[in-house]
C-alpha cells in the first residue's frame, strides 16, 4: 500500500492512538478516547486507573448504537462544532466530566449518554431532541444540553436533566437566537467552543445567548447531490455585522440575571471561567486592540475590571487565562512589551511570575501544592520555537520569578493534570505519534496504549534558522539522495498566523517526506506572524500580511539555498491550503520568476469574503483602508494583464464545495480572473468536502497533486 493511501487509512496515522485526555480532580484515573484499532475511525471512551495501572473500555460507540450507519451519524450542529475542532474521527467526539471525574457525558449520533466511570455503567439519556455539547453539573446529579434542530425541535435550546429523568426547558427562543452554543466566531477564531458553564454548586448555569438576526445568509450546495437542499449559515464576513453575544445567569429555579458590560464597546467574549470564586470573562473590542478581564457578580450580574488588555496592533490572550487562583489573585496572560522586553507572560493581580525569556503558550492547571500556595503547570518555549516545554511556575507572593522546566527530551510536550496525578503527551523526532506516560508524583505508573499504524517513514528534517530575522526553516531530502545532486524544490508553506510548521515532532514531516521521496528538497519556512518566537515577531505583518510573510518566504529560500547548494531555485514549486493556499496563489503571482508553479487548496482570495474578527485583527476594518484589502487580493492581483506570457505560471485550485469556513466562492472568483487575464489553471473542485477534506480527500489529493508537479518542474 502506498503512502497516501495509507495516510488515508490510518487518518495521517491518528486513528487508535490516544487524544482528548484528561485527569479526575483526585488523581485516581485517566479518561481519553481512542479508537480500537489503526484504520477504526469511531473514537471510544477509555479510562485508566491509576493505582492499578489498568485501562478498561467505559463505551464503545459500535456496542451503544449497533450498526455502522448510526456509527458514522452526525447531527447538524455536532458536525458543525466537529468542523470547527478540526475534529475527522467518528465515534465520540468530545465529553465532559463532573468536577471529581466520576461521571462523564457524551453525545453519540444525535443521543446522550452518561457513564458512571467508578462502576462502569453506561445509561442512555432521553431528550426531547437531537444533542449538542452534553455536560454534568458539578455535582454529577443533572446534566445540561443544548438542542439541535429537528423536526418539531428548534435548534439551540439549551436544557437541563435532573437525576429523576425530568428534561426542562432552561432558555430558547425563536428568530435566529440560540443559547448555549458559541457563535461561528467564537469557535473558528477564539477557539471557545462552549456556550454555558455550570456554577460550582450545580444551582445555575451561565448561558450566551447569541443573535444571528443581522448576519447575512449564505447558502452552500454541493452540486454532485442535486435532490439534497441547500444548507443556510449566517456568516459573519468582513466589515458586515456579527452575531449579537449576551450572558446570562440562570437559575434552576427559574431566576434570570443579566451580565452587564459594555457590549457595543466590546462585543467580543473570547473566555469564560467558572470554577472557583465568581465567573472570570474575557472581552474584546471590534478592532481586537484592547480588552477587559472582568469578574462577574453571580448575584447580581455586574462586572469588576480585574485587568486590561491592550496592544496597538491586536491583543493574544493566553489559553487557560484568567482563572482565580487559590489566594484569590487573578491569573492573567499578557505580554510585556516595554524597558527592552519582548515575551509573553503570566500575571498575577498584575505581579509578573514568568521570565521574560519564556514565550508561554498555555496553563495546564496547578500542580499539588504540599502546604504553600500552589504552583502553575505551564506549556511554554524558551530560546528554540520548534519545541514545548512543561514548566513549573511558582505563585508564591514576594517569591520573585521562579519557572523551573519539568519535561527533559527535545520534542513537543502537552499535559494534563488532576491531584497528584500528571499525564506527559511527548511528540519528538525520535519517534512516531504522541506517546502519554502516567506520573503519580515523581514514580511512572503507565503509559497509554497506542493502537495507531506505524508510518512507513522516519523523517531528519535539517532544522536551521536563518537571516538576520531567524526565521525557523527546515529542508528535508530524499533518504537516498547523493549530495551533490541538485533538485527540484518544493516549498510547502502555511505561513499564517497562529500557526507553525516547522516543529520537533515526526508527525509534522511524513507526507513531506513523501514529496521528498518523490524526488523533491522539501522547504518549510515559519515567517513572521507565526507564533514561538516573540511578541514583536508575530505582530510585525499587521496591516502587511502580504509583504512581511512573501518577503521572509522569498529571503529564507534564497538564503537555504546558500547553505544547501542541491536546492535548484530554477525549479520551484510551491504548495499550500487555506492561508497556505493564499500565500501559494500570492507566490507565484507576486514571485513568477522564482515559482514555477503552484498548488493552491481552499485559500481565501478576496478578504472582503472572509470572517469579521480573523480579517479585521491583522488587516484593520475595511472602512479604514480599502487599499489595504485590495492589497492583498488575489482576485485583484490575479485580473492584472499578462506582460510576458512565459512568466504566467500554472496553477492547480482544489477547494470543498461545502466548505463553510472559506466558501467556495473564493476559488471559483479567482479562476474566473484568472481566465480573463489568460492565465493558465485548472480547478479541481471536491464534492462534498469541506474546509478539512476530511475522509482521506486529501491524502488522495496528493498524487493529482504530483502528477500536476511533474508536468510543470
Amino acid at each position: 500500500m502506498d503512502f497516501p493511501e495509507l495516510a488515508a487509512r490510518t487518518r495521517r496515522f491518528s486513528l487508535g492512538a490516544p487524544r482528548a485526555v484528561s485527569v479526575a480532580d483526585d488523581g485516581s484515573r485517566v479518561i481519553f478516547l481512542r479508537s480500537q484499532g489503526p484504520e477504526d475511525p469511531a473514537d471510544a471512551l477509555w479510562l485508566l486507573d491509576v493505582t492499578s495501572g489498568e485501562e478498561r473500555l467505559v463505551a464503545d460507540p459500535a456496542a451503544l448504537l449497533g450498526t455502522d450507519a448510526e456509527r458514522e451519524a452526525l447531527a447538524p450542529g455536532e458536525r458543525a462544532l466537529r468542523e470547527r475542532l478540526r475534529l475527522s474521527a467518528a465515534g465520540i467526539g468530545s465529553y465532559a466530566l463532573d468536577a471529581a471525574g466520576r461521571v462523564a457525558v457524551f453525545a453519540l449520533a444525535g443521543r446522550l449518554f452518561r457513564a458512571d466511570l467508578v462502576h462502569g455503567d453506561v445509561v442512555e439519556v432521553a431528550t426531547v431532541g437531537p444533542v449538542i455539547d452534553p455536560r454534568p453539573d458539578p455535582t454529577g446529579e443533572r446534566l445540561a444540553y443544548v438542542t439541535d434542530a429537528a423536526e418539531g425541535v428548534r435548534r439551540g435550546q439549551l436544557r437541563v436533566v435532573e437525576s429523576d429523568g425530568t428534561d426542562t426547558l432552561l432558555a430558547g427562543e425563536d428568530s435566529g437566537v440560540s443559547w448555549g452554543l458559541a457563535e461561528h466566531i467564537a469557535a473558528e477564531e477564539f477557539h471557545r467552543y462552549r456556550g454555558y458553564w455550570w456554577a460550582p454548586d450545580g444551582r445555575s448555569v451561565l448561558a450566551a445567548r447569541v443573535d444571528e438576526s443581522r448576519l447575512p445568509r449564505w447558502t452552500l450546495h454541493d452540486p454532485a447531490d442535486p435532490a439534497s437542499p441547500p444548507t443556510t449559515v449566517a456568516y459573519p464576513r468582513t466589515g458586515g455585522p456579527n452575531a449579537e453575544v449576551s450572558l446570562h445567569l440562570l437559575d434552576l429555579d427559574g431566576g434570570w440575571v443579566d451580565v452587564h458590560w459594555d457590549r457595543e464597546t466590546y462585543p467580543y467574549l473570547t473566555s469564560v471561567d467558572w470554577a472557583d470564586g465568581g465567573p472570570l470573562i474575557t472581552v474584546l473590542r471590534r478592532s481586537q486592540q484592547h480588552g477587559l478581564v472582568l469578574a462577574v457578580d453571580p448575584r447580581t450580574g455586574e462586572t469588576q475590571v480585574h485587568a486590561e488588555l491592550a496592544d496597538p496592533r491586536w491583543v493574544d490572550p493566553i489559553p487557560g487565562t484568567p482563572v482565580h487562583l487559590p489566594d484569590g489573585r487573578v491569573l492573567v496572560g499578557g505580554e510585556l512589551a516595554h524597558d527592552g522586553y519582548d515575551a509573553r507572560c503570566l500575571f498575577a493581580d498584575g505581579t509578573l511570575l514568568t521570565p521574560p525569556s519564556l514565550y508561554v503558550r498555555r496553563v495546564v492547571g496547578r500542580l499539588p501544592a504540599g502546604n504553600g500556595p500552589a504552583d502553575l503547570l505551564v506549556e511554554a518555549s524558551e530560546g528554540e520555537p520548534s519545541q514545548r516545554h512543561l514548566y513549573r511556575v511558582r505563585t508564591v507572593i514576594g517569591g520573585g520569578v521562579d519557572a523551573r522546566r519539568l519535561s527533559g527530551d527535545p520534542g513537543w510536550h502537552t499535559a494534563a493534570i488532576g491531584g497528584s496525578t500528571l499525564v506527559v503527551g511527548t511528540a519528538s523526532l525520535e519517534h512516531a505519534g504522541t506517546r502519554w506516560s502516567v506520573w503519580d508524583d515523581d514514580r511512572e505508573v503507565a503509559q497509554l496504549r497506542s493502537l495507531a499504524a506505524t508510518p512507513p517513514y522516519a523523517p531528519r528534517p535539517v532544522m536551521v534558522r536563518v537571516t538576520d530575522r531567524r526565521l525557523p526553516t527546515a529542508v528535508l531530502y530524499p533518504n537516498d539522495h547523493v549530495k551533490g545532486t541538485r533538485l527540484p524544490v518544493l516549498l510547502d508553506v502555511y505561513g499564517g498566523p497562529g500557526h507553525q510548521e516547522v516543529l520537533s515532532a515526526r508527525g509534522a514531516w511524513l507526507e513531506r517526506q513523501w514529496w521528498a521521496e518523490a524526488g523533491f528538497a522539501v522547504v518549510t519556512i515559519d515567517n513572521r506572524g507565526t507564533p514561538g518566537v516573540a511578541p514583536s515577531f508575530e505582530k510585525a505583518v499587521h496591516r502587511r500580511l502580504a509583504d512581511v510573510i512573501l518577503a521572509d518566504q522569498v529571503d529564507a529560500l534564497t538564503a537555504l539555498a546558500g547553505k544547501h547548494p542541491d536546492l535548484d531555485l530554477d525549479r520551484v514549486a510551491v504548495r499550500g491550503w487555506s492561508f497556505g493556499g493564499w500565500l501559494a496563489g500570492l507566490a507565484v503571482l507576486r514571485h513568477p520568476e522564482l515559482f514555477r508553479c503552484a498548488i493552491v487548496g481552499a485559500p481565501v482570495t478576496d478578504w472582503m469574503l472572509y470572517d469579521t474578527a480573523y480579517t479585521e485583527r491583522y488587516l484593520g476594518m475595511p472602512d479604514d483602508g480599502m487599499d489595504v484589502y485590495a492589497h492583498h487580493s488575489l482576485v485583484e492581483l490575479a485580473a492584472e494583464p499578462v506582460g510576458d506570457p512565459e512568466q504566467a505560471r500554472p496553477m492547480l485550485l482544489v477547494h470543498g464545495l461545502v466548505d463553510d469556513n472559506v466558501v467556495a466562492a473564493h476559488t471559483l472568483r479567482l479562476s474566473a480572473a484568472l481566465l480573463a487575464a489568460g492565465r493558465p489553471h485548472s480547478v479541481l473542485p471536491l464534492t462534498g468536502a469541506t474546509h478539512m477534506a476530511a475522509g482521506g480527500t486529501a491524502e488522495r489529493l496528493l498524487r493529482l497533486e504530483l502528477d500536476f508537479l511533474r508536468t510543470y518542474l
